[in-house]
This record gives C-alpha cells, sequence and structure tokens, in this order.
C-alpha cells in the first residue's frame, strides 16, 4: 500500500520561526517510466488512501501495457471538446455557417443542462430539457428534434475521435412530428398568372439588396423550374452551368443530404442565362448583385416585389416566402403531368410522401377540372330523356316518348354492293326500321325484277308464298307510307 504523509514547513510567525504541517496528505509513487512522484491528496486520511490506492494501481496496469485511453480527455472541459467539434465540421467541407449552428445548439443543450466534464452527461437530463423547452413554447417539436440531432452528433464524434469509449446519448430518439405541414411558417404557392405577373413586374423594379429587378427576375425564374435552395444557389458560379448539356451543378457541401446535385435546365432559360453571363469569368458568382453573395434576407427582398406586384405575401395564415418557389416546383410539375416518381428524383426527397404531403399544393380549378374528367355515370334512360328534352335526339323539343304524334319514319335508300337498305332520317336505325316492319332484310335479287312485285295492295298472297316470301306485317305502321317508300326504291 502506498505510504501517506503530510508535508512539513517553516513559517514565520511574530518574528519566530514556527515548524508545521500541511492539511493535505501526499504520496510518493513511481510511474510507469520509473520516475518518483509526489502527489497530493486530500485531507481526509481515508480518503487519501483510497485515492493513493486508485493511482498505484493505474501506474501498475500503465506499466504493464495496459492503459486508459480516455482519461486525459475526461479531464478536459467539454467546452474544449466543442471547439475541436467545430473544427471538424470544417475539415468535413461543412460551411461556416452550418458549424456554428449545430455547435450553438450543443452548447445550449450543454450549459442548460449545467454539463462541465463528459462524466456529466446524462440521456434523462437532456430528455427533460429538451421537454421543458417544447412545453414552455421556446421551441417546436421539429426544432427539438434538431437539438437532439445535434447533440448525438458531437457525443458520435467523441467515440469516433478517440475520446471516450461510448456515447451515452446513442438510444435517445426523435420525437414524431404529427403533420407533415410546416407547423410554424406554413407555406403557399401562387397561381400561374399571379406568378407571371410577379416575374413580369421584378423585371423592371429598382435595385434591391444589392440586385435588379432583371436578376431578381432571373432568380425566381431559376429558383421555381429547379427548386434549389438559397444555400445551394448562394454557392453557384458561372462554371456551375453546362449550356451543351442543359444543366447546372451544386456541391455536396452545400446540399442538404451532402451528396453533388445536377439539376435541368429548360432551353429557353439557358440561353437567357447565356446572355446573363457575357463577359464573366468561370469563378464569378452568379446571383447576388453588388453583394458578395446572394443576400439571407431573402424574403424580404421577395416580399417587396411582391408588393409591386399587387400579391399579398400571407393568405390565410400561408406564406410565400423564398422557400415557397420550392413548393412553387412541385406543385407546376405535378399539374404538368409529371409521374410522382419523377418530381420526387426533381426535388430530392428522399420519402415520396414529402414530395406529395408538404411540396405539392393544389392549384385553382384542378379540382374542378378533375371532377368533370370522370365517365359519366347516369342511366340510358336518364340520357335519351336529357337528349329527348334538349332536342339533341333529332326530334325536336316537345317531341318526347308520350306524345300524341304518330311517329313516320322517313325512308331513304343508302346504296351498298349487294343489297338496298333502309335508313331513318329520324334516329330509327335500320335495325329499328327492320323490327317496325316485322320483316327481315330483303336481299335485292330476292325480289323479283318487276317494280310492283312487292306491292302492298297485291291480293294473290299465294303468289308471294309460292316465291319463297312471307306477305310483311306492318303492325301500327302506316301501310300507305310504307308503300309509296316500296314503289320509290322501284322494289
Amino acid at each position: 500500500m502506498a505510504s501517506l504523509f503530510k508535508r512539513k514547513y517553516t513559517k514565520i510567525v511574530n518574528g519566530k520561526r514556527v515548524k508545521k504541517q500541511s492539511l493535505k496528505y501526499y504520496t510518493r509513487l513511481r510511474d510507469a517510466d520509473g520516475i518518483k512522484r509526489t502527489i497530493p491528496l486530500f485531507q481526509d486520511k481515508t480518503a487519501s488512501q483510497q485515492q493513493a490506492a486508485q493511482l498505484q494501481k493505474e501506474f501498475e496496469l500503465e506499466k504493464a501495457g495496459v492503459v486508459d485511453r480516455y482519461k486525459e480527455h475526461r479531464k478536459r472541459p467539454l467546452a474544449e471538446h466543442l471547439d475541436d467539434f467545430y473544427e471538424s465540421l470544417l475539415a468535413k467541407g461543412n460551411t461556416v455557417k452550418h458549424a456554428k449552428q449545430v455547435t450553438s445548439r450543443v452548447s445550449r443543450v450543454i450549459k442548460g443542462c449545467k454539463f462541465t466534464y463528459w462524466s456529466d452527461i446524462s440521456a434523462s437530463k437532456v430528455q427533460r430539457y429538451l421537454a421543458d423547452l417544447r412545453n414552455n413554447g421556446s421551441i417546436s417539436t421539429q426544432t427539438s428534434n434538431h437539438y437532439l440531432k445535434s447533440v448525438k452528433e458531437f457525443a458520435h464524434w467523441m467515440v469516433q475521435d478517440g475520446r471516450a469509449s461510448e456515447s451515452p446519448l446513442k438510444h435517445l430518439k426523435c420525437r414524431a412530428v404529427k403533420k407533415l405541414v410546416d407547423e410554424v411558417h406554413p407555406r403557399r404557392v401562387l397561381q400561374v398568372d399571379e406568378l407571371r405577373r410577379l416575374l413580369e413586374t421584378t423585371r423592371s423594379c429598382p435595385v434591391r439588396f444589392g440586385m435588379t429587378g432583371y436578376e431578381r427576375y432571373l432568380l425566381y425564374r431559376f429558383t421555381t423550374e429547379t427548386g434549389l435552395r438559397a444555400k445551394e444557389i448562394r454557392s453557384l458560379k458561372v462554371c456551375s452551368f453546362d449550356f451543351d448539356n442543359l444543366t447546372v451543378h451544386v456541391s455536396g457541401a452545400y446540399t442538404k443530404n451532402k451528396r453533388d446535385a445536377v439539376q435541368w435546365l429548360r432551353t429557353d432559360t439557358a440561353e437567357e442565362f447565356k446572355d446573363f453571363f457575357t463577359g464573366k469569368m468561370p469563378n464569378v458568382k452568379v446571383f447576388g448583385g453588388t453583394y458578395k453573395k446572394l443576400t439571407d434576407k431573402t424574403s424580404k427582398m421577395l416580399m417587396a416585389d411582391l408588393a409591386d406586384a399587387d400579391i399579398p405575401y400571407v393568405v390565410d395564415g400561408c406564406y410565400f416566402d423564398f422557400h415557397a418557389l420550392r413548393h412553387q416546383t412541385s406543385t407546376l410539375l405535378a399539374a404538368g403531368g409529371v409521374h410522382p416518381k419523377v418530381a420526387q428524383s426533381i426535388m430530392r426527397h428522399s420519402d415520396i410522401n414529402m414530395t406529395l404531403s408538404r411540396y405539392t399544393h393544389t392549384l385553382t380549378g384542378q379540382e374542378a377540372k378533375a371532377v368533370e374528367a370522370m365517365p359519366d355515370l347516369s342511366t340510358p334512360s336518364i340520357r335519351t330523356q336529357k337528349a329527348i328534352s334538349t332536342g339533341t335526339d333529332g326530334r325536336g323539343v316537345g317531341s318526347g316518348l308520350n306524345s300524341s304524334k304518330k311517329l313516320t319514319p322517313k325512308l331513304t335508300p343508302t346504296a351498298y354492293s349487294e343489297c338496298n337498305q333502309l335508313t331513318t332520317d329520324d334516329s330509327l336505325s335500320s335495325a329499328k326500321a327492320e323490327k317496325a316492319l316485322g320483316h327481315k332484310r330483303l336481299q335485292y335479287g330476292e325480289l323479283g325484277g318487276k317494280s310492283n312485285s312487292m306491292s302492298p295492295d297485291v291480293t294473290d298472297k299465294n303468289k308471294l308464298r309460292l316465291e319463297g316470301l312471307e306477305p310483311p306485317t306492318f303492325g301500327s305502321v302506316d301501310r300507305r307510307s310504307i308503300q309509296l317508300s316500296y314503289r320509290r326504291f322501284n322494289v
């Protein structure tokens, strides 16, 4: 067992040298390198004995090759680790804005939970702290999830960087967001004529946030047609555009999923950008005007242009800010009949429900057109009555089914290669005419050569039977009309 002792020293009191001893206990141990060290302990003897025994054990394990790799890191304050975490985010290619946002979230949780060292971190304390922020309305559920993801990312980095053995927060999960619609800032889209009016008005508007009206017109049109986010647009340079393939390339350092993105350009839009880039160097930024980059206050810029175009910024609590132009992209794709899977690819969403439920809105008139496109489900009798009442059946209005006026078919000849067929001028088909005549269709070869051989006033019915024909039965049809028709056909 390690020995304990108190240091003795001399102190001058009232001009006299007085011998005293320290309040703390000390111990002398040899470390793994064989160097003798004097280590201060505690004022309590029992606690000092336990600490001395622990130190002796650690030196022996270290000498045997079993080293506690995390000992020094556990002694460092979390603030120092957080500074290193910020530098690692930048080294991975993240933007300064993103690195500051993540570290500020972690710092707020650490200070709120009163964590000082790594050993102080507790999953239950983090859960209670975020729950309190949600309950008092400081943050929404979605923002709470962002805080939790940032803290878990920091803890995971501590493990990956060899500063801790495991993360105490790895089992925590984000809370489910009940609504796909933005709870805090719901967005809307413009009708097509409103969008055209906004673009046309913006072209002639004065300079705002360092950009001319024409530059802002190109910005709004480009954003609507590609669906790119504001952060992605700020990274674009002239060399990002490939006019041969009609594409624009966005680096993964600026995309939300950290993957490179390639978006397609319309031909007419590409021609406008060609003229806009005339005389510009490849590394020059595309948007921003006289500013170093596109302003962070894009929504305020758009709000001013909306006011000039006499378009409201908020309607029924829904906003049309700059990110709403991305909603406009998905909505116009759906209105153009684009397959949802293709729209999801253009929007670069991992879940198609995000594309359809959150970013796709309904334009005015789409629901009415969809209902009109459904098939006619009315029964045949209803359609017949409707046709008669509207006069579209060829009989005229008022000639209903119960009309007392006799329906006398007007028979007209239609020439075919082998027979004469009877047709009516008043919606009676040839089949209905034959049914009214009570006789099968007669072939020309069966009628004989004389024009009066089938006259209805023939008295000798036996003559017809000898020729293999039955006398016609006219039923309630006007005999005189049919007789005249037969004679007209020279039958």
